[in-house]
């Protein structure tokens, strides 16, 4: 098994959940049920996960000097994850994230950037050091673009490979999708990113095609329960979802992702990393949490359901 480091550039947040029986209507006030804390955030989400999943991992992040950042590096350390790449701001708070979950498992998020809007190119001119040939840089879009920009040039000049998971979506610039290895969206990024509505593998099928005239050398739509589609190298690969009852899909598309990079790291071939990751997103969706829902690879290891397909 491959150790090359991974490196996680990206945000970390206080996710602050209350589960529901249903969402509120706009003006209106409905009693929740249990109400709970945890390390989020998607850079965070997506290094935890390929941590526990046997990933070497590396963190860029920059958290507030507060209890909430004291508490996000400690849980960082504690699984594994080189955290001295994350500086700790004395201005600005840490991010949080505001979830709330109802009872199909559905959620609906709006964060408080805080110190992650402050993580710079002139905060962490020191990270292309780390960057080598071959290494997988993994970035999403809670982050200033003008970092997730800087990064991927810096990553080109070195020969590694971005991963880019475009949430939330945003519109990116040409300099950005030129130096893009993979990108993941989900659905609605897609559609964002594209203007095509992903129904089914068809549409997302033209989605995919979109985004590589765009510029991006490899794409996977992620579809939740319809499943996960990759244009790789010119070729269409789909993946079916496994069949579970969700209970919460908080960090689920973070999970695909860390797993992702994990399998490709090792080598794998893209069937077989579509269909690792597809796994590792199906055990999230019936935990609660973000990080805290993320499996560790034994747990993959004995669930041999989900198949691929070739197109």
């Amino acid at each position: 098994m491959s150790k090359s480091r991974i490196i996680v550039v990206g945000s970390s947040n206080t996710d602050m959940v209350v589960r529901t029986g249903r969402f509120p209507k706009p003006g209106e006030t409905i009693i929740g049920k249990e109400f709970f804390m945890n390390q989020g955030g998607k850079g965070a989400n997506q290094a935890v996960a390929a941590a526990r999943l046997g990933g070497n991992v590396v963190f860029v992040a920059s958290v507030g000097d507060d209890v909430f950042g004291k508490a996000a590096l400690q849980s960082l350390w504690d699984e594994g994850i080189d955290v001295s790449y994350v500086l700790m701001n004395k201005n600005k708070p840490s991010g949080v994230a505001l979830i709330t979950v109802d009872e199909q498992g559905e959620n609906n998020i709006v964060v408080a950037p805080g110190a992650n809007a402050t993580l710079l190119p002139k905060e962490i001119n020191h990270v292309p050091s780390l960057i080598e040939e071959g290494t997988f840089v993994l970035m999403q879009l809670e982050i200033p673009i003008e970092t997730v920009e800087y990064i991927a040039q810096q990553a080109i000049r070195q020969g590694a490979k971005i991963i880019l998971n475009p949430a939330p979506a945003q519109t990116l610039s040409q300099k950005i999708l030129n130096k893009i290895y993979l990108m993941t969206p989900n659905e609605e990024e897609a559609r964002y990113l594209t203007g095509i509505d992903v129904q089914d593998v068809d549409t997302a099928q033209q989605a995919a095609q979109k985004l590589i005239q765009k510029g991006v050398q490899n794409v996977i739509i992620t579809m939740g329960a319809k499943g996960a589609l990759a244009l790789f190298e010119g070729e269409y690969i789909y993946v079916e979802a496994q069949k579970i009852v969700p209970r919460d899909t908080t960090a689920a598309g973070d999970v695909f992702n860390g797993a992702l990079v994990v399998a490709l790291n090792e080598g794998q071939p893209i069937g077989e990393a579509l269909v690792f990751a597809s796994q590792a997103a199906a055990v999230s969706v019936t935990r609660l949490g973000a990080q805290s829902s993320a499996p560790y690879r034994n747990e993959l290891e004995i669930n041999h359901q989900t198949t691929q397909n070739q197109l």
